[in-house]
């Protein structure tokens, strides 16, 4: 086991900066309109920008805002524990959503929600056709597919590197990207 955690640590130290060079090269990482935005260079640089500054620095409205979400989210949470607490045959619970899961946008971008929606809807069509299977090969599939998203970012890269552009293109874009799309396509 040591052997392969020194294998494995060297191999990482190989490819990690290659992966980057990759990425670095084939798209303009950090880029809020790009394919890789870094969104969480974004999140650092406004907790940065709001220590240094303070809360003038924000947004109008950003410090209610925040509030209103933090105490939404709590009384979400306190709800849903205490239906779940108190009901016994209903199950209202567990149609109340997870304030962490309506989150998960916000830090990872909106793809990765789409790409969880997609995968509770096979996967709620999965145990409803055969629900032994899905409970035993669910975790297993899921950590595949979640794998095998972020493999595709390497191939992509090089794919983009040589030039080489696929002959469909489907994109999800920010408000203001697609309002320019619009203009552009109206002539």
């Amino acid at each position: 086991m040591f052997f392969s955690q020194v294998i494995g640590t060297a191999m990482g130290c190989i490819m990690s900066p290659l992966v980057f060079w990759f990425f670095y090269r084939a798209y303009p990482i950090g880029d809020p309109d790009g394919s890789y935005p870094a969104p969480y260079a974004l999140v650092y640089r406004g907790i940065a920008l709001l220590g240094v500054e303070g809360v003038s620095s924000l947004p109008k409205n950003c410090l209610a805002l925040a509030i209103t979400c933090f105490v939404v989210a709590i009384v979400m949470n306190l709800l849903r524990d205490l239906l779940q607490h108190f009901e016994t045959n209903y199950g209202f619970y567990r149609y109340i959503p997870s304030p962490m899961c309506m989150a998960i946008p916000f830090y990872l971008g909106s793809y990765f929600a789409i790409d969880m929606c997609i995968g509770s809807l096979i996967l709620y069509l999965w145990e409803r056709s055969n629900k032994q299977k899905a409970k035993d090969f669910g975790p297993a599939v899921a950590s595949g597919l979640i794998c095998g998203d972020s493999l595709w970012g390497i191939p992509a890269a090089i794919l983009s590197l040589a030039g080489v552009n696929a002959p469909i293109c489907m994109k999800f874009l920010s408000a203001s990207a697609n309002a320019r799309v619009d203009k552009f396509l109206e002539g």
